[in-house]
């Protein structure tokens, strides 16, 4: 498994701040399950937010808010001995098996189906598992708010890249794209979709009443 494609760092110090809503640290806990460069990136985010920690003021929190973060930090497992070794199975968030396992899938469109999971979020995102048919192509589209995605399995392509398993894609309303899936497995991501997709060409303006997304 070759991962190329990352959360910003400012998306790292936000999970390890325990700033991000529930949805959007599932995904980002997915992309650390597989990927041993950022789980590293992580934890020396940590070690530094640490010591500043130790040298300044203490200041009150909020309940609960110590317990959250220290349980994110746990979450993150030791550097692995071989490059690109993926978390074990028992320690990867939610246990991603169980995702593929747990519901029905619902239809969205042709070859993609969604499946929704019940987490936690923010008003107005939303949380699901999205699997599309190999060579199965999306009409060109923008998102009004922000789509963070992680492949779980097989891959798709945009304008940006290749996006394959352990792969991350945090899109926001600047990005219009038109990806497609890859020819030979299905693909499966994570994905935490916070506002709308907007079809952008006449064939996606046409046929946008009739997807699910």
């Amino acid at each position: 498994m070759k991962i190329t494609h990352h959360p910003t760092d400012e998306t790292l110090a936000a999970f390890v701040n325990a700033t991000l809503c529930e949805g959007n640290t599932l995904v980002v806990a997915t992309h650390l399950a597989h990927c041993p460069a950022c789980r590293k990136a992580v934890r020396e985010m940590s070690e530094v937010g640490g010591g500043l920690l130790d040298k300044g003021e203490t200041t009150p929190i909020s309940d609960g808010a110590r317990e959250k973060c220290l349980a994110k930090l746990d979450a993150v497992p030791p550097e692995p001995t071989e490059a690109g070794t993926p978390m074990p199975e028992a320690e990867r968030p939610m246990s991603l098996v169980s995702l593929y396992e747990d519901g029905k899938w619902q239809w969205v469109g042709p070859g993609v189906y969604r499946k929704f999971l019940d987490v936690p979020s923010l008003e107005g995102t939303r949380v699901f598992m999205l699997k599309a048919a190999p060579g199965t192509r999306l009409p060109d589209h923008r998102h009004v708010g922000t789509e963070w995605t992680c492949v779980l399995k097989g891959a798709f392509i945009h304008d940006h890249g290749r996006f394959g398993a352990g792969d991350f894609d945090e899109a926001d309303d600047s990005v219009a794209h038109n990806p497609y899936v890859e020819e030979g497995e299905e693909c499966i991501c994570l994905v935490a979709l916070n506002g709308e997709v907007e079809m952008t060409g006449w064939l996606g303006r046409l046929i946008q009443p009739l997807l699910r997304l």
